[in-house]
């Protein structure tokens, strides 16, 4: 087998592989929701079903807003950014 026909091998699989991954996604949405949604009835945020302990909670996260910061000080902002490099692998 020529390389790039193994490349093109690796790819398919890598795909499929994908596409079942995000099969697999998708049931588990469906489930989280449906457990969810029994919750949301119960009224309860936290729950034990055999032998398993379910939470359902509110997370509260503080984030520095970068884009309101840069608006009103843009000199300062830009004394202080860097780039960064990174790279991108995809199969399309």
């Amino acid at each position: 087998m020529t390389n790039i026909q193994s490349i093109t091998q690796k790819a398919r699989e890598m795909k499929e592989l994908q596409r079942l991954a995000e099969d697999l996604q998708s049931e588990i949405v469906a489930l989280q929701d449906d457990i969810k949604a029994t919750m949301t009835a119960q009224g309860v945020d936290e729950m034990t079903a055999g032998e398993y302990k379910i939470r359902w909670s509110t997370v509260v996260n503080k984030r520095f807003d970068t884009t309101a910061f840069k608006t009103r000080y843009q000199d300062l902002y830009n004394q202080y950014i860097k780039e960064s490099i990174t790279k991108r692998f995809s199969v399309v």
